[in-house]
């Protein structure tokens, strides 16, 4: 199977207050993900503070990841300012054995849609590594064009979207997506509230923070999904729907850190200046795993 196909699992990335990767904790993290049998790990997204991390660091958690990880592909995250230097994480995470790169359009400056298809272009060409398209307006703030995603798709080396949820209907934006793009680009949708719903029409892949998380309930709705059996991928997704509300209310990304360290799996906090969650969040996020179906917050 394509590594951009099914449950790609984000966890985050533990690290200390200097940004130093704790590798003890990461092995834990992506033992559950390997043991749930997800389709595959997105290592160092924007839930594994991949902008936070110095290039060595991120170098461990590749290596940390890729000693667990097994015969699950890891997707990982290459973004940068500058071109070159994505190029060389792309090339890093190719020397450690990464199936995909994961690619955001992350800049100081605005970029105009023909710098955006001249940096994607040069890092697939220049690494080697297939590149997955990162549309991650809330933190890039670029808006890839349908032109734009449509000529990129025909760049040899990218081969696949993580897309924010659409502002029209699911159904039109994948059905205008797919006509668009190249034959075999692979379709993804992240923000988990959403990708339930892009399953069940046809998508190809949830890149799941809830999936690097709590994985097995999320696999489970994508086999649901894959299967076409809708009643029980609806019945999943609604279970869960108090935990989109956390997501919604305080981020995913400070939503899963809590998860976890109530689950007991790490003690890290997010890198500053973003903050851990109040202690009023922590008492919601604690409330809504004691009322999750039983299994579901494991």
């Amino acid at each position: 199977m394509s590594p951009l196909k099914g449950l790609s699992a984000f966890p985050i990335t533990p690290a200390d207050a200097a940004g130093r990767v704790d590798t003890v904790a990461q092995r834990r993290l992506i033992d559950r993900l390997t043991a749930a049998g997800v389709d595959s790990i997105g290592l160092l997204g924007s839930t594994g503070i991949y902008m936070y991390l110095t290039r060595e660091e991120r170098r461990r958690a590749m290596e940390a990841a890729q000693e667990q990880c097994g015969k699950t592909p890891l997707v990982v995250g290459v973004g940068a300012l500058r071109t070159g230097d994505a190029a060389r994480l792309a090339q890093d995470a190719k020397a450690m054995g990464a199936a995909v790169g994961l690619l955001s359009p992350v800049s100081y400056a605005p970029l105009s849609q023909d710098e955006v298809f001249e940096h994607f272009s040069a890092v697939a060409r220049e690494s080697g590594l297939p590149i997955c398209i990162y549309d991650n307006p809330g933190t890039t703030h670029f808006t890839f064009m349908p032109e734009l995603v449509s000529r990129l798709s025909r760049v040899p080396g990218i081969v696949g979207i993580k897309n924010p949820p659409p502002e029209g209907e699911m159904v039109r934006h994948l059905r205008d997506q797919r006509s668009g793009t190249a034959d075999g680009f692979s379709i993804g949708y992240s923000d988990d509230w959403c990708c339930p719903t892009a399953l069940m029409v046809g998508a190809d892949c949830w890149y799941g923070v809830l999936g690097g998380t709590l994985p097995k309930v999320c696999l489970a709705i994508t086999r649901a999904a894959q299967a076409e059996d809708l009643v029980e991928a609806q019945r999943l997704d609604t279970a869960l729907a108090p935990v989109w509300g956390l997501f919604r209310k305080y981020t995913s990304q400070r939503t899963v850190y809590e998860i976890i360290r109530q689950l007991g799996l790490s003690d890290a906090e997010p890198p500053r200046p973003i903050l851990p969650v109040c202690e009023a969040g922590k008492q919601d996020i604690a409330a809504v795993l004691r009322g999750l179906p039983a299994g579901m917050a494991k």
